[in-house]
């Protein structure tokens, strides 16, 4: 009873931290870059459409006229008239019923209202509640950890990182950071406190390191920054309004992104070798770290795979221009986009392969440690 009360109050007191180190991260005031005065976003409702913008020939021109009844804020209730603009990005193709998110600027007794896009609120919830459904049929009591692991680290990312860095504070630091606490409390929280896991996490952190410290070298080598990305107009004009080192964003971004591969992985070898332990505790050190190495190479393959493809995904348009436009192969390879990718893709996959001998050694060592002093210990 001691036992569980200690520890109930041991997390009482984290979380009573993480919670006051929260706030006073995010104790400050942000720079107004844009006037939002006058300005917000709404519920609504489309009651009526006045004039519909469907042609003969079945495509749409110009704008729809509306009457929509707000469904939030201090309109709530009320129906006003408004136009849907016919753009790809802004603005949707309303009937009668439509739920939408519609802009409302006033100005004195001037009201507009415009429609910004449809209200996917409710399926976004849909598709999260399926998610954790999915997670807990799945995976049971280790499924739901792994889901409160993922909200957690996305919290991490915009409690913590992103008013980090709004701060002044090195990109790069602040996810050195987000990727150690993320990796501690994911792996402690799914498989415990124990030797697999402490080792599980230190190749994971090591990996992670190291696809940063690749990425920062391609890109001096390469001549590659941070100020090299397609956004980067609309970052120089935040960081020229506020603290932000915008250019270190690029690289942070390639140490979070690849986490979930190199987590993957450590945990994977870590897993294995304890597994095999256990089964012959009378293995030595260098078999297990044999068998540590035999795993990790089966994993290296598809895991690296994972990696690129994911970012060849992420860019599957930007590529696909490039496929079309015809572009020669020299011009590709010394275009800044095409570069980051590469980049991106094969840090992350050297994180992937070194995470593999280094988490195979320490895991090897310290498993065979513990049963030697266990071992003495007995007798």
């Amino acid at each position: 009873m001691k036992s569980k009360i200690s520890k109930i109050l041991l997390i009482f007191i984290i979380a009573a931290a993480v919670t006051a180190v929260i706030i006073w991260i995010n104790d400050f005031e942000k720079t107004e870059l844009v006037s939002t005065d006058g300005r917000t976003f709404e519920r609504a409702v489309v009651t009526k459409i006045t004039r519909d913008n469907l042609a003969e020939d079945g495509n749409r021109y110009g704008d729809q006229q509306l009457e929509m009844q707000i469904k939030s804020g201090n309109l709530k209730g009320e129906i006003i008239s408004g136009t849907s603009p016919n753009g790809m990005l802004f603005g949707a193709a309303c009937k009668v019923g439509s739920n939408v998110i519609v802009i409302i600027s006033q100005s004195g007794d001037n009201l507009t209202a415009t429609v910004y896009s449809l209200d996917r609120t409710v399926p976004i919830i849909l598709f999260f509640i399926l998610f954790l459904a999915a997670m807990l049929w799945v995976g049971g009591k280790k499924g739901l950890m792994s889901a409160v692991c993922l909200f957690a680290a996305l919290a991490l990312i915009f409690l913590v990182f992103f008013p980090l860095v709004y701060r002044g504070f090195s990109p790069f630091f602040a996810a050195s950071i987000i990727c150690v606490i993320t990796t501690v409390f994911t792996i402690f929280s799914v498989s415990g406190v124990n030797i697999k896991s402490v080792c599980a996490c230190a190749g994971t952190i090591f990996g992670v390191i190291a696809s940063g410290v690749f990425a920062k070298l391609f890109g001096i080598i390469a001549g590659i920054s941070g100020y090299n990305v397609s956004e980067i107009e609309s970052l120089l004009f935040v960081g020229q309004n506020t603290r932000a080192d915008v250019g270190g964003l690029l690289f942070a971004g390639i140490l979070i992104s690849s986490l979930g591969a190199v987590m993957d992985v450590g945990m994977s070898i870590a897993s294995t070798i304890n597994e095999i332990h256990e089964k012959n505790p009378l293995l030595s050190s260098r078999e297990l770290f044999s068998s540590g190495m035999n795993v990790g190479r089966d994993m290296m393959g598809t895991m690296s795979n994972t990696l690129i493809l994911a970012f060849a995904g992420g860019s599957a348009t930007t590529l696909f221009l490039n496929y079309a436009y015809d572009l020669q192969l020299i011009q590709l390879l010394n275009s800044f986009d095409i570069g980051i990718e590469i980049m991106r893709g094969i840090s992350g996959s050297l994180g992937i392969i070194l995470t593999v001998p280094f988490t195979s050694f320490i895991t090897s060592k310290m498993l065979k440690s513990s049963f030697i002093a266990a071992k003495k210990h007995k007798s």
